[in-house]
């Protein structure tokens, strides 16, 4: 037969003396926890939310752009990049803007970019490449390539260099590394920084024994030696 405990030997149990402090503080803090735990319920209410926001911008950048795209696709630049008040729609700069945490907003930059290129507006380009957000991988080696291209036409030839040397590097690989070496070359000549430029087209030579970039690297090379 099991001994019953007195009400001393239960208050002194260490389970129930836990349990009988943990009552307290509860009673005694009931305002507090209570305050917590509606901080808490707040927060994850919060994240769902954003999450749910989040999506339905998405959804609704993406629609906008596929729009956007259709007068693109038409080298329609003007109603690509501003929209069509007519048809009420909303051009890349418009989406760019409105929907600049969704994936569809960052690839308006980019096509707002080609765009401005394409009715003459290099300074406007430049502009939406830099809030363009470069993919990894090869797919953000193209992007790079032409933000350097749009460098040189504003006749910004030594941050073009560098920004071809990023794209180079960007995917490592023997088609597109040693083609923007190439530019990054023939960009710090232009520059006049002729010691990059027969560093770079060295690199090309040593590094790309087998590229198409061979032949008009040495002869950066030799109009380089010329100057000095």
């Amino acid at each position: 037969m099991s001994k019953r405990l007195s009400k001393e030997e239960l208050e002194s149990d260490p389970l129930i003396e836990n349990y009988n402090r943990a009552a307290a503080y509860v009673t005694e803090n009931k305002s507090f926890i209570t305050t917590v735990a509606i901080a808490v319920v707040l927060v994850i209410g919060g994240i769902v939310g954003y999450n749910y926001y989040s999506s339905a911008q998405e959804q609704e950048a993406q629609q906008l752009l596929s729009v956007a795209e259709n007068y693109y696709n038409q080298a329609d630049y003007e109603n690509a990049l501003y929209g069509d008040e007519f048809e009420l729609t909303y051009g890349f700069d418009q989406i760019a803007e409105e929907f600049p945490r969704t994936n569809a907003g960052n690839i308006a930059n980019f096509y707002a970019a080609v765009s401005s290129y394409e009715l003459g507006d290099i300074e406007n380009a430049l502009m939406f490449m830099e809030e363009f957000d470069v993919p990894e991988g090869i797919l953000g080696v193209g992007p790079l390539s032409f933000h350097g291209k749009l460098l040189m036409a504003n006749e910004s030839y030594e941050a073009a260099a560098e920004k071809f040397v990023q794209a180079a590097n960007w995917d490592e690989n023997s088609v597109t590394t040693p083609s923007n070496l190439l530019e990054a070359a023939q960009a710090y000549y232009q520059a006049g920084s002729y010691n990059k430029a027969d560093e770079v087209a060295t690199q090309i030579i040593e590094e790309y024994p087998q590229s198409g970039q061979i032949a008009e690297s040495e002869r950066l090379k030799g109009m380089i030696a010329a100057t000095s």
